[in-house]
């Protein structure tokens, strides 16, 4: 607790904020890569600050500089007037990087939020991320250039993309349901359909319930607090967000989130290329949470949780990419 006390009071000096303020630090659960804590101050201010592990610390190709990721994410959010926190220092220079932001309201999305709750927060939710598509980027990719610098088209950047996370299944010895010769056969047969993406939209990418906050504020209807940890964002297809936001389910079938989004100006149809586009996304995903559990050194029960519900999906998106792309009748040479 020493060290966090001081470590919160330099966090706070080192942004031009009153470190005789800080009145409390409390650790923060639910992250699988990062340090988070937050700092809560004399008037009640509430703050975040996260910290990347040390670079010895095994992890995944697109995980170096996540920082500049997340930081990218909440400056840019803040244009859309999406709520998220935002960024009050990036300590790149200091001896140990961190990010420190505002707080938001709210908890974690859990089963707290009932059946009748639920409607209205997913139409605002999709209200929200239709906002945060609205913005665009300089490029395609992951703008910490952990995999390369930003590309100039979104083919370009998800193969490289799929490329990096079958490299660390390789050398991690990733258990997966299929061999990598086949992923790789299946998902570039859906490559073409990735030609339709022109512009980079601002993509989370890891929007399941636990980034996804809900305020309960005195007297009032629950509503979205926030959308945190954008660690994991890129600028690429706006589809991609589906994925999380339907973790191991069917973005179709969520009437309230579509409805929001639409109406907040968000396309989302779901002709033969897009569901191509989907199934790739879904592939994707469900690679690094096979792959990610050798660098985390899981549990047995988390091993047992990821072989026997998120590998079965993977299959069923791979087969899915192959089945549409015979419907196409167009294939990746």
């Amino acid at each position: 607790m020493a060290d966090s006390w001081e470590w919160g009071r330099q966090v706070l000096e080192d942004a031009g904020l009153d470190p005789d303020r800080l009145t409390a630090v409390r650790p923060l659960s639910g992250g699988t890569y990062n340090t988070v804590e937050e700092l809560l101050l004399t008037d009640g201010t509430r703050y975040v600050v996260k910290v990347p592990p040390a670079a010895t610390v095994p992890g995944l190709s697109y995980e170096r500089g996540l920082l500049v990721a997340e930081a990218e994410f909440y400056r840019r959010a803040a244009e859309a007037e999406v709520a998220a926190p935002h960024v009050v220092a990036f300590g790149t220079g200091a001896a140990v990087p961190h990010l420190l932001m505002t707080a938001c309201p709210g908890e974690p999305w859990d089963a707290s939020v009932t059946a009748a709750e639920r409607p209205p927060l997913r139409r605002e939710l999709g209200r929200q991320v239709a906002r945060l598509h609205s913005v665009t980027g300089p490029g395609h990719g992951y703008p910490s250039r952990a995999l390369g610098p930003l590309a100039p088209d979104w083919r370009t950047a998800f193969t490289t993309m799929i490329d990096a996370i079958l490299g660390d299944a390789r050398d991690y010895g990733a258990r997966l349901p299929r061999s990598l010769a086949q992923v790789e056969a299946a998902v570039r047969a859906g490559y073409p359909a990735l030609d339709e993406v022109t512009v980079p939209a601002l993509v989370h990418f890891d929007l399941w319930d636990g980034n996804i906050l809900v305020d309960r504020p005195a007297g009032g209807e629950p509503r979205i607090g926030g959308l945190i940890d954008g660690e994991r964002m890129f600028w690429g297809d706006p589809l991609a967000d589906f994925v999380s936001l339907a973790l191991l389910g069917d973005i179709k079938q969520d009437e309230a989130f579509l409805t929001g989004y639409r109406e907040a100006g968000g396309r989302a149809e779901f002709d033969v290329p897009a569901r191509v586009r989907l199934a790739l996304y879904r592939a994707y995903l469900y690679l690094i949470m096979l792959t990610e559990t050798v660098p985390r050194a899981v549990d047995v029960e988390r091993e047992r949780w990821v072989q026997s519900t998120v590998a079965p999906h993977l299959v069923a998106a791979l087969d899915e990419i192959e089945a549409l792309s015979r419907v196409t009748g167009v294939r990746t040479p």
